[in-house]
């Protein structure tokens, strides 16, 4: 028996067993559906280098060890819609440019699906039914959703799409069953969310949904990394960005303009690393080996920082070698890049199929779901059976 038929008939007996919690089969359940990742981007713009250091960089690792069952990653366009609704036509194109970033950075459609989240209905249908199990004031206190609120000046009109998005990110979610969701620190409210709809579901009507769990950064400091202007978040929308397409002299402009230390006026100056931009990205991306190859004077970036908080190392050194550094791991995206620019309409059809493998994962949990909630009229042969019988008297 495969796995989907052995998920059904452990849905079956909890029904039957008529305990509303199912805890004893929730394990079992657990089990058969697999360790599941999914994950996804905005398509708003190409992708930069928070988005890789946050998440793009993990999925790739996890996507060749070979631990998880399934792996999704979509592109959420219709998230992007809620702050677009006037420029869909912005969305439209920036569909090509991420899944570009997706294959240069690594993602292979032979190990991972991916797919378009517009494509698949059944996760609109699913935000219906969850946005019951949430109230708008549990929404309202999320910090993720006040963040974003103010960024783009939606204190006074904040479109009802925009506010409700953690409970679309709840189903994207539950539709594929996920375990993990790669994510930065910044989204880990959003996920909490996500498990408190797929508690109260399960809760209520039977144990067919996963809670996940976050995975974060192994790399603590990149957890969140700054924009190049040194402010809290590298954002699109501030234009602090270093993006993976950026090629090497497009970087090294961006590297000279970043926000270093303000109080380090002179080479002998004490330098501070803390807030420093600079020190920020070479702890997210540099290796023993580029201190070898272009700066080895230090072994690593401990003796680095020791040297630059006593004094006597200048910012533009430390600037040249992030540029390095950076453009080492580039450069190799930029060539897959230029690769598949060469065949757009095989990248569609690569995200064509995808969606149609996420939809039918999808259209099983909706399934599901609504056998949970009890409204798969036309499929329950009992209700049917029982009313009939209830008439005839």
């Amino acid at each position: 028996m495969n796995k989907r038929k052995v998920g059904k008939t452990l849905l079956y007996k909890v029904k039957k067993s008529g305990r509303k919690d199912g805890a004893h089969l929730k394990k079992r359940i657990r089990i058969i559906m697999g360790k599941v990742i999914l994950t996804g981007d905005r398509p708003t713009g190409k992708l930069h280098l928070g988005h890789y250091v946050g998440s793009l960089r993990r999925r790739v690792e996890l996507q060749n060890m070979g631990d998880f069952d399934k792996m999704f990653v979509f592109m959420a366009d219709v998230q992007a819609l809620t702050d677009n609704a006037e420029n869909p036509e912005k969305i439209r194109q920036n569909i090509i440019e991420v899944a570009l970033d997706y294959l240069a950075a690594g993602l292979d459609p032979q190990k991972c699906t991916l797919f378009i989240q517009s494509q698949i209905s059944e996760i609109a249908e699913l935000t219906t039914f969850f946005m019951n199990l949430v109230s708008v004031s549990r929404v309202q206190r999320n910090p993720t959703v006040k963040t974003e609120i103010k960024m783009r000046n939606f204190e006074a009109n904040i479109p009802m799409g925009f506010f409700a998005y953690p409970v679309s990110q709840a189903a994207d979610i539950a539709a594929f069953k996920a375990t993990t969701v790669p994510a930065g620190e910044d989204q880990e409210p959003m996920l909490e969310v996500a498990r408190e709809i797929v508690r109260r579901f399960n809760t209520i009507y039977a144990p067919v949904l996963v809670e996940p769990n976050i995975m974060l950064p192994e790399n603590v400091t990149a957890r969140r990394l700054p924009g190049t202007d040194g402010k809290e978040k590298m954002s699109k929308s501030l234009g602090n960005c270093i993006y993976l397409s950026d090629d090497a002299d497009t970087v090294w402009s961006k590297v000279k303009g970043m926000y270093t230390d303000p109080t380090h006026l002179n080479v002998s100056d004490p330098g501070h690393v803390e807030g420093n931009a600079v020190f920020t990205y070479l702890d997210a991306f540099s290796t023993d080996q580029d201190f070898a190859d272009f700066w080895p004077e230090f072994a690593n970036l401990d003796e680095l920082k020791g040297a630059y908080t006593a004094g006597g190392i200048g910012d533009m050194k430390c600037k040249k070698l992030l540029n390095n550094v950076l453009n080492r791991m580039l450069e190799p995206m930029r060539a897959r890049r230029h690769e598949f620019e060469q065949d757009i309409p095989e990248i569609y059809q690569i995200l064509k199929r995808g969606s149609d493998v996420a939809r039918e994962t999808a259209a099983q949990t909706l399934s599901e779901v609504k056998a949970a909630m009890q409204i798969n009229y036309f499929e329950d042969a009992e209700l049917i059976r029982s009313q009939a019988e209830r008439y005839k008297k």
